[in-house]
């Protein structure tokens, strides 16, 4: 399953819309997709959103789309 998870690249920094980025990863379920990513990074986590059907094709249509690997 594919997840998208929208982080703010600093957890010592109030969250604001603007700073907020996006990665998706490659996990067996949403619980995986959060854990991967504390374990990995410093990023603050405000969501982490399971893709598929049209959702997925529609990002997949995203130029800046690719899976990440830690």
């Amino acid at each position: 399953m594919i997840y998208k998870v929208l982080f703010q690249p600093d957890k010592s920094q109030t969250p604001r819309r603007e700073t907020t980025q996006t990665i998706y990863l490659e996990a067996n379920s949403k619980i995986e997709a959060l854990k991967n990513v504390e374990d990995n990074t410093n990023y603050n986590i405000e969501l982490v959103q399971e893709l598929d059907g049209d959702f997925l094709d529609y990002e997949k249509k995203n130029p800046d789309f690719k899976i990440t690997e830690f």
